[in-house]
């Protein structure tokens, strides 16, 4: 059995893990190094990492739908994809015998595209999940071949999510596998009635609108922790909030204030007006700071920045 693994993120490397116990895999496909970090240093993908970890072949095209020669060369009977993020050419999705097979982070049809965790947690969903499915031209269109459910608590944020998916999504794969070999499972066609989609995270959806709603502010945080982080600006200064909480109080002693104003800034404790109440900072990472509970960081340079009366957009 020749198996190929294209993917990139954490979220693909319990998968890859998964399969490597199983099967003998006989190429890796995954992103190019990216800069990343202060000093923009070329970084390998999660996926490139335990790759040669494990001595895996690997290939990393910056253009898959152009370079695909060696997956031809190789002729894989199976090809399994999980967060890869470029669009597999069509000439390669008919390739192996059994199909190339996605592992998707939602329970499709809904959320079709790259950041369906992010989006998620955003719409404040109380449950998501991993579809298995065979892949096709159109984007996350494929029939699906199983699927688990998970429960999104108020804790959880995208990267407790990520794992948890990645998980269950490394064992429904590995349970699906023999009866697709076996031919026993019937592949089911999505819904296209229910269809969603998720887009990828763009820059300027990182900053919070403080017009929305506690629960809505809430959501954000949790949905852009740990990446790309939710941000804010306070006279220029960017500030990455990594997490808030929505206070009872009785919020309409502050109607008098702007959304984003805050109100209060005492005691090592930032409260903040929003649309419908309050919301207190708990941990907050300043430009050019490591972060930092509120706490902390109200005993420094913090004092001089979460000032009452000041606005926060």
């Amino acid at each position: 059995m020749r198996i190929v693994f294209i993917g990139t993120t954490a979220f693909a490397v319990p998968i890859l893990e998964a399969l490597c116990l199983k099967y003998d895999l006989v190429l890796v496909i995954t992103q190019p190094d990216r800069p990343a970090g202060r000093k923009q240093e070329l970084r390998p993908s999660p996926v490139k990492e335990f790759a040669l970890a494990k001595k895996l072949p690997i290939f990393q095209p910056n253009n898959i739908r152009k370079e695909y020669q060696i997956i031809i060369d190789i002729n894989p009977d199976l090809i399994i994809v999980a967060a890869y993020g470029q669009m597999i050419p069509s000439v390669i999705l008919k390739l192996p015998i059994f199909h190339c097979i996605n592992v998707h982070a939602s329970l499709l049809p809904k959320y079709r595209g790259g950041a369906p965790m992010h989006r998620a947690i955003m719409n404040g969903d109380l449950e998501t999940g991993v579809t298995v499915m065979y892949m096709a031209d159109k984007m996350d269109s494929g029939m699906i071949l199983s699927q688990k459910t998970r429960t999104i608590s108020d804790l959880d944020t995208v990267g407790t999510i990520e794992h948890q998916l990645a998980i269950d999504g490394s064992q429904l794969l590995i349970d699906t596998l023999p009866k697709v070999f076996d031919g026993s499972i019937i592949p089911l066609p999505q819904d296209e009635s229910k269809v969603s989609f998720a887009a990828n995270i763009r820059h300027e959806e990182e900053y919070i609108d403080f017009n929305k709603t506690k629960k809505e502010i809430f959501n954000h945080v949790r949905a852009f922790n740990p990446w790309p982080i939710a941000a804010a600006k306070i006279d220029g200064t960017i500030v990455k909030i990594y997490w808030i909480e929505p206070i009872s109080a009785d919020w309409q002693l502050y109607e008098k204030y702007a959304n984003g104003t805050i109100v209060k800034s005492i005691n090592r404790e930032v409260l903040v007006k929003v649309s419908d109440g309050l919301i207190a900072l708990k941990r907050v990472q300043i430009a050019g700071k490591k972060p930092l509970d509120i706490k902390d960081l109200m005993n420094g340079l913090g004092k001089n920045i979460f000032v009452e009366g000041k606005i926060i957009i």
